[in-house]
């Protein structure tokens, strides 16, 4: 690369110590050659986004696998690259930001096989915790965190989105895609390192919700090693399908990533925040229970489930389960209840045919790994994953089963309703503060089941929801019970400084607005993140 900067790149966020090894010019340079060549198609398909969203709503348009893409469907012989070095097994794996030192080294040593470091809805995107987590990803590849040892977990980056931007680099004065920022300068610094050790460049692609967008990280990637001089074809992804619009292109995503496919994870709480914005406005076939009552058993969400582990081994690719939020407890018999909970997940996915699961916390590593080791295919039989599998004797998931939402029965009650606001809230707060990843009780809580508690709420109001006692959910009710819980988090505090007055009113405007907001990050990021160092 250039030593001279070829684009106008301003730097606005504050420069702590040792930000230069990872803001080089060099490295600007190459993040702003993938912005500048493909922030117009970005721009587009965000565009395409919203009217695809506004045609569902209004019925114009009905969800549906694409007529356009069947023979991709039908083609037999094409198959996904598949594993590489460090990907084989991935039977436990476990995601956390990787904007802490210790945390850093947590995970790495965690016993799972996979480390996802989460730039997205795991990390309150200051810019401190941005390039912190740079500088420390940096590290860790080297092994200069502190974390040593054979067992070390493959580190897989996931960036964030593509509908967010980094305000704190510019380039010839418009904001630089945060997804192109995440991803090129985590590339630019550690592809040949990761190479040099045995490993590689790996990514976990979030909020996609369309082939076209997977054709657009494909395009970056194959920039990417271009400009790099790196074989075609070293990068390897796994995408989260998360959006109820990508569920119905799952083969064509693969397709379109074929030669950097590595496989599909599930992601259950930003699909269902994706369920409702695209059916905000289609009645009550659409309104969810309690979200506490919204399993991976509810008849919607196992066909998802089912659908993306039969694509992953038709394709041979490997199935990534959901998260199991749990994490231990100091209290005998709610630890016993959290291990309990992450037996039984494991347990379910395995009998769905997921390659590997997900766990929220490094104490309960152990406990899936365990379930795989009982009960899962060995890591060598996972390794196969590369050649496609048996299809499972199982009906073929249709269109219908995928929208069968009116089959998840349960009932809307104060508790529930009262739980949506105080997770939003109490989530919402940290993240102004910087901590994107908080513990609510006895469960993980990131940016995800803030979204789904929130809209919850907002769909809740808009289509008339009673609670099970025939009270009406409506702004005064929730406005008041929203007020509750503020001077309980403050009572609890005792008057220390907070940002709940901001909380509260991100709340308001992302859930009792008269359309629902597609994400409340985007904006509360520009509002009150941006300035924060």
């Amino acid at each position: 690369m250039a030593t001279s900067l070829s684009y106008r790149t301003t730097v606005s966020g504050s420069m702590a110590d040792r930000f230069d090894e990872i803001l080089t010019p060099e490295a600007l340079e190459f993040v702003a050659r993938l912005d500048n060549e493909f922030a117009g198609r970005r721009r587009e398909l965000l565009d395409a986004r919203r009217r695809r969203k506004e045609k569902l709503n209004s019925g114009e348009e009905e969800l549906d696998f694409l007529a356009e893409t069947a023979h991709i469907r039908s083609d037999s012989s094409w198959r996904v690259a598949g594993a590489a070095a460090g990907l084989s097994d991935r039977r436990v794996e476990i995601a956390g930001p990787p904007a802490d030192r210790a945390t850093v080294e947590e995970m790495v040593t965690s016993g799972a096989h996979v480390w996802l470091a989460d730039f997205e809805d795991g990390l309150s995107p200051t810019w401190a915790n941005v390039m912190s987590g740079q500088l420390n990803l940096h590290d860790a590849v080297r092994g200069a965190t502190g974390a040593t040892g054979d067992g070390r977990a493959t580190i897989a980056v996931r960036p964030r989105g593509w509908h967010m931007v980094e305000k704190h680099v510019r380039i010839d004065g418009r904001p630089v895609s945060a997804s192109l920022f995440d991803f090129g300068l985590y590339f630019f610094h550690n592809v040949r390192e990761l190479l040099d050790r045995g490993s590689g460049p790996y990514f976990c692609l979030p909020k996609v919700e369309s082939h076209h967008e997977a054709r657009l990280w494909n395009d970056v990637f194959v920039t990417a090693q271009r400009l790099l001089d790196v074989q075609q074809g070293t990068i390897r992804a796994t995408v989260l399908i998360e959006t109820v619009t990508a569920a119905f292109e799952m083969e064509e995503i693969l397709y379109e990533l074929r030669e950097h496919a590595a496989g599909l994870n599930a992601g259950r709480w930003d699909y269902i925040f994706s369920i409702i914005k695209n059916f905000s406005r289609r009645g009550g076939d659409f309104v969810l229970p309690n979200r506490a009552e919204v399993t991976m058993s509810v008849p919607f969400l196992r066909a998802y489930t089912e659908l993306l582990v039969d694509t992953c081994h038709k394709r041979g690719a490997q199935a990534i389960g959901d998260m199991t939020a749990v994490v231990p407890s100091t209290d005998t018999d709610r630890n016993t209840e959290a291990i309990a909970v992450v037996r039984e997940d494991t347990e379910r996915e395995i009998d769905v045919g997921f390659d590997g699961s997900w766990v929220a916390h490094p104490a309960m590593v152990g406990v899936c790994r365990e379930v795989y080791d009982t009960r899962g295919e060995s890591s060598s039989e996972q390794g196969a994953a590369a050649t496609a599998r048996p299809a499972r004797s199982r009906p073929e998931v249709t269109r219908d089963d995928l929208l069968h939402v009116a089959g998840t029965g349960g009932e809307v009650t104060e508790d529930g309703l009262r739980h949506n606001i105080r997770v939003a809230l109490r989530y919402i707060d940290s993240w102004l503060a910087g901590t994107g990843t908080v513990t609510i009780g006895e469960l993980r809580e990131d940016a995800a089941t803030a979204e789904i508690s929130r809209s919850q709420v907002w769909q809740w109001m808009h289509n008339q929801t009673k609670l099970d006692d025939g009270t009406a959910i409506d702004a005064e009710l929730v406005t008041r019970m929203l007020d509750e819980e503020v001077a309980t988090i403050r009572a609890e505090r005792g008057g220390a400084d907070d940002r709940l007055d901001d909380a509260r009113a991100i709340f308001i405007e992302s859930a009792l607005s008269e359309t629902l907001p597609s994400f409340f990050t985007t904006c509360a990021y520009a509002r009150y993140l941006t300035h924060s160092v």
